[in-house]
């Protein structure tokens, strides 16, 4: 009996598992499936279009700080521009004869190589051109003894011209020097040597003429 009781559970169990196995699935379960699979596909989609539009609104919003950083700094410079003409044609002006009224110096890809830029300016002479020509000297130590590098040394020509300028009430001359290697400028000094009237000097520390230079030396 028990035997027989044995035998006909494990038939039922079998028709069971036979029944789960090929037996008819609910009707909509494949098209519940390709429906969802098609709306973890679109989710999928949305998410990398979400993904990408915060990157881009991420870069816009960077590239409109530096454009505004830009802007601003531009209206700081133009500002800055009108202040000092201002200085020298205003009706306020003070008076000022010929002088050098800015240095900079910026190093080169060549280690020796340096430009120059100076602002020449005078309004004591109103309307009056001024001509004359422009000349660089450097004071450096070299092997622990001062020199004096002429105009001619630095622009490597023995009888190098000076720079001509001719202006009314400012102007900015530009040029290139070579320092010799080894030696350590200390000092720069400007001369202008006007067409008409005494020459005159002007000097620079060297710290002063590149302050804003790249740290490369």
């Amino acid at each position: 009996m028990a035997f027989a009781l044995l035998v006909l559970a494990a038939l039922a169990f079998g028709g069971w598992g036979l029944w789960r196995a090929f037996g008819p699935q609910p009707a909509n379960a494949r098209d519940t499936l390709r429906t969802q699979a098609s709306r973890i596909d679109i989710l999928e989609q949305e998410v990398a279009t979400l993904k990408r539009s915060d990157q881009i609104s991420r870069q816009a919003n960077t590239d409109l700080q530096g454009t505004l950083a830009e802007r601003d700094e531009e209206i700081a410079s133009l500002r800055a521009d009108i202040a000092f003409y201002e200085r020298f044609v205003g009706s306020t002006a003070q008076r000022h004869g010929l002088s050098v009224h800015e240095l900079k110096l910026q190093p080169q890809r060549d280690p020796q190589l340096w430009h120059f830029v100076a602002t020449l300016t005078q309004n004591l002479n109103r309307g009056a051109v001024n001509r004359g020509r422009l000349l660089l000297m450097v004071e450096a130590s070299n092997g622990g003894r001062m020199q004096k590098l002429g105009w001619g040394e630095l622009r490597q020509q023995p009888n190098a011209p000076g720079i001509e300028y001719s202006f009314k009430y400012f102007q900015q001359i530009e040029g290139d020097l070579v320092l010799p290697v080894g030696v350590k400028p200390v000092r720069v000094i400007a001369r202008l040597v006007p067409a008409a009237g005494s020459p005159m000097e002007q000097s620079f520390t060297w710290g002063d003429a590149t302050v804003g230079a790249p740290a490369n030396r």
